[in-house]
């Protein structure tokens, strides 16, 4: 059978079954999807009546929540009124009350204004009588007396001025010996630490430098040929030799103990050189300065560290490196300034106060006495002028100008410096004073004491440390004695410099001499 017309059926078949299976299909997808429609309205409408009781429901619940809220705020809101109320009743009541006790304190009050107008007018009445009595019962006592008020009030003021006077006497009497028994105590134990703790070397000094000779020949050589040596050397130095009979030695004489210096170092190196001629003498004489300044120069430093003082002007150093060669009363002004540092530092420190400032006003006290004798003025006045011009603090220049009493101290360092100066120069040893000062020192103790009125003759004790004064009985009584001791004592003070304290003693002697007859 051929394939052709096997082909050609099947081609007509699936042409006419083509249609037919459409059509089936289409009404098949529709009867589904009208099927699905109705179904999806079923349930839409469920879903409308279920969301529309749920609304209602909640608006129900919606109403009873806020007829429950509105009860409660009305509620509240009672309440709070009646609160109210009975606070605004209470506070009505409070102030009914307040006003019924002003009335009856106003009534009270008008009543004792009367009571005390009544009493006024009593005591206006009751002061007339008093100022009449008064006045009579002093005309009486006047008649009684045969004194005039004016005259009884100057006996009565007598009477207690001499009464005042006796008491503050006494008073000032025992306040002066307790003070002096306890305020002496803890200074004697403050100065007796800061002695201990302070041990320092003096080498007395004079006018003079004695330099020791090999032989008497070299005397000779020293002088030369027509002096020219000498002259040479005298003229270079500013030094005064004296080569007299003393056997082996030259003594040089100059007040400047750094020329003497000079002098006596350019001396002992021609020595032992040998070679003295002028230009040998010039060169030795150069050669000694820059070794005194360069001495100069470290015993200024050394000062500083002995004393424990950092920070000071290289000028201030170099000037308390001269210092090693001023003395004072046989007493090293250099070694003295490190005492009186040192004695100042461990006062301070006892009784609180800065040490390093204390220890640089009295390192610094003396320091005029460097060149005191080549310049005019007093060396308090040419050390202020000093601190002054390399910018010491107010507090060290008044300490040096304060420190032998010309001015006030301002300050406890400046005080402090005064009683180490004191106790440096006063200890024993430390200084030799001249027959001359001394007698004069003790003539003019006596002649302040005797410029007193009332006193009759005074005597000056124990190397001036004490001055015992006789006073005329008539003239000056018991109370009289202890304030005449205190102006004696304060003018002393401001007249006179000396080492530690002066006791005045006043003595009073009554006698009375009688007969048996």
């Amino acid at each position: 059978m051929s394939p052709i017309p096997i082909i050609i059926a099947v081609l007509i078949t699936i042409v006419i079954s083509a249609p037919v299976t459409y059509i089936v299909t289409s009404a098949y997808q529709k009867k589904v999807v009208e099927a699905k429609i109705g179904s999806a309205d079923e349930k839409a409408r469920a879903i409308i009546d279920e969301a529309v009781k749920t609304a209602e429901t909640k608006k129900r619940v919606s109403l009873l929540e806020v007829k429950e809220e509105s009860i409660r705020t009305k509620n509240e809101l009672d309440r709070e009124i009646k609160e109210r109320r009975a606070e605004i009743q209470r506070n009505e009541r409070r102030i009914e009350q307040k006003e019924s006790n002003l009335d009856k304190k106003l009534d009270a009050i008008e009543k004792r204004e009367a009571g005390f107008a009544a009493k006024e007018e009593e005591i206006n009445r009751q002061k007339e009588e008093v100022a009449k009595l008064n006045e009579e019962r002093l005309q009486e006592l006047e008649r009684i007396s045969g004194l005039t008020s004016e005259q009884a009030k100057e006996y009565l003021l007598k009477t207690v001025e001499d009464d005042v006077k006796l008491d503050t006497a006494k008073m000032i009497k025992e306040m002066e010996t307790r003070a002096r028994e306890e305020a002496g105590k803890k200074a004697r134990d403050y100065v007796v630490t800061a002695i201990q703790k302070c041990a320092a070397d003096h080498v007395a000094e004079t006018s003079i430098s004695v330099v020791q000779l090999p032989n008497d020949e070299m005397k000779g050589r020293i002088i030369g040929r027509e002096g020219r040596n000498i002259r040479t050397l005298e003229t270079l130095t500013g030094i005064d030799l004296i080569i007299d009979d003393t056997p082996e030695a030259v003594i040089l004489s100059g007040f400047d103990p750094i020329r003497r210096e000079v002098a006596r170092i350019a001396l002992e190196k021609l020595i032992v050189d040998g070679r003295i001629h002028p230009a040998r003498i010039e060169e030795m004489v150069e050669k000694a300065q820059k070794e005194v300044e360069n001495m100069i120069r470290e015993e200024g430093e050394t000062a500083t560290l002995e004393a424990g003082i950092h920070g000071l002007h290289p000028e201030l150093v170099r000037l308390l490196g001269r210092m090693k060669f001023r003395t004072s009363y046989g007493q090293n002004a250099l070694k003295h300034s490190i005492e009186v540092a040192q004695l100042a530092g461990l006062l301070a420190a006892e009784i609180g106060i800065d040490a390093r400032t204390a220890k640089r006003a009295g390192l610094l006290h003396d320091i005029g006495k460097s060149v005191d004798h080549e310049m005019e003025g007093s060396h308090i006045q040419i050390g202020v002028d000093i601190c002054k011009k390399y910018k010491e603090s107010a507090v060290i220049i008044n300490a040096v100008e304060a420190h032998h009493g010309d001015v006030e101290p301002q300050s406890l360092v400046a005080c402090l410096v005064q009683a180490a100066d004191t106790i440096s120069a006063a200890r024993p040893g430390a200084r030799r004073e001249t027959l001359e000062t001394y007698s004069n020192r003790l003539q003019q103790l006596e002649d302040i004491t005797n410029n007193f009125k009332g006193v009759e003759k005074s005597f000056a004790i124990q190397a001036g440390r004490e001055v015992r004064i006789m006073v005329v009985p008539e003239q000056v009584s018991d109370a009289d004695m202890i304030l005449l001791a205190r102006e004696i004592s304060k003018q002393i003070e401001s007249q006179l410099q000396y080492p530690g304290q002066i006791k005045v003693n006043v003595i009073r002697e009554s006698r009375v001499i009688d007969y048996a007859k």
